[in-house]
């Protein structure tokens, strides 16, 4: 083993390298991003949210969180509506076809799971994904 494959930051990285090059082959057939199923997934789970909202839990930029937006609305995926009160803000909703879509992308993405982490016991699953949540 050499020094760098000591180090636990260059193995996060190259192991999420590679987890992400894979989850983009995933996505591609199902039509989503990562960004747009990140951001997708969300609006299912918090109807209603804003995309500022969004931006803040997902750790990323609002003005990418606004383009990722656009693109879902654009597929017919979300729909904005204005907030009550805040002329700026925009309440996100899934659409029939959006909560569809990520049904489709989350079937991909567990498989995608399944095939990165066949070599791990469901506990050693379970471990890694604990470890994780902890280190953010």
């Amino acid at each position: 083993m050499s020094l760098l494959e000591r180090q636990v930051g260059y193995n996060l990285r190259r192991g999420y390298t590679r987890f992400a090059a894979h989850l983009r082959e995933a996505l591609a057939p199902v039509g989503l991003s990562q960004r747009t199923f990140s951001v997708l997934s969300v609006v299912v789970s918090n109807p209603g949210i804003t995309q500022s909202d969004v931006a803040r839990g997902l750790g990323i930029e609002r003005s990418g969180t606004v383009v990722t937006v656009d693109e879902l609305e654009a597929q017919g995926h979300i729909a904005r509506t204005p907030v009550t009160g805040d002329r700026r803000a925009y309440a996100l909703r899934a659409t029939e076809q959006g909560r569809a879509k990520l049904d489709e992308a989350l079937a991909a993405a567990a498989a995608h799971e399944d095939e990165l982490l066949a070599a791990l016991t469901p506990d050693e699953r379970a471990m890694l994904l604990s470890v994780l949540r902890r280190i953010y």
